[in-house]
Formats: C-alpha cells, sequence, structure tokens
C-alpha cells in the first residue's frame, strides 16, 4: 500500500492552494487520514488536520477557518484546501494515514504510512 500525494506548489501570500492524497493497494482498511507539515528548520512534523471514520475532524490551532480537510472514503483519497496562506504555511506537507488489512493473519493491528512530502511554498 503506498500513499501518493498532488498539489504543491509556490503561491503569493493570501493565495490557496489545494493538495491532494491517494491511499492505493489492496485489502486494506482506513482508520484516518490526515496531513501533517515540516517547516523548514525544524525538527518536528506537526499535525495540520486529520480525518477519523466516526467523522470526527481535528485541525491544528494555526490552520483553523483557512484549511479544510475532505475525505472520500469511497475513493480512499483526502484533500487539504489551504486558504489565506501565509509564509509560516510554507513546509513540505505529508499525506499520513493508518491503515488496516482485515482477514490478514500477518498483518494484524493498525498500521502508520506516510507520502513522499509534497513542498509548499508561501512568499509575500
Amino acid at each position: 500500500v503506498r500513499l501518493v500525494e498532488s498539489g504543491g506548489g509556490l503561491v503569493q501570500l493570501g493565495e490557496s492552494l489545494r493538495l491532494s492524497c491517494a491511499a492505493s493497494g489492496s485489502g486494506f482498511g482506513l482508520n484516518w487520514m490526515g496531513w501533517y507539515r515540516q517547516a523548514p528548520g525544524k525538527q518536528r512534523r506537526e499535525l495540520v488536520a486529520r480525518a477519523t471514520n466516526d467523522g470526527s475532524i481535528y485541525y491544528a490551532d494555526s490552520v483553523k477557518g483557512r484549511f479544510f480537510i475532505s475525505r472520500d472514503n469511497a475513493k480512499n483519497t483526502v484533500d487539504l484546501q489551504m486558504n489565506v496562506l501565509k509564509p509560516e504555511d510554507t513546509a513540505v506537507y505529508y499525506c499520513n494515514a493508518e491503515f488496516t488489512f482485515p482477514g490478514n493473519t500477518y498483518y494484524e493491528g493498525a498500521y502508520e504510512y506516510w507520502g513522499q512530502g509534497t513542498q509548499v511554498t508561501v512568499s509575500t
């Protein structure tokens, strides 16, 4: 299984950008899908937004009201609509998801996967 992201790029202050992520493979389920980011010079990734199976949605305080996550369970995709972008939103954005493999006795439990990352740069 894998996660493939698309949609990063260079934008100006106040503009919008949409990131997309698709989970591919077979025989899997997804507990949640979301987005992390890692800003330049920062060692840790920050959880930006997450959508869980029970319908719960989390947003980091820094993006509330500007970013919106949407998940298509039928297509195993998750998008992040980013509006009113600021220079401090500049980061590599990573798609993140927790997979399960129902009926697979070799892969019991849940497994966290990451996408390859996509660069978002906001200039002034």
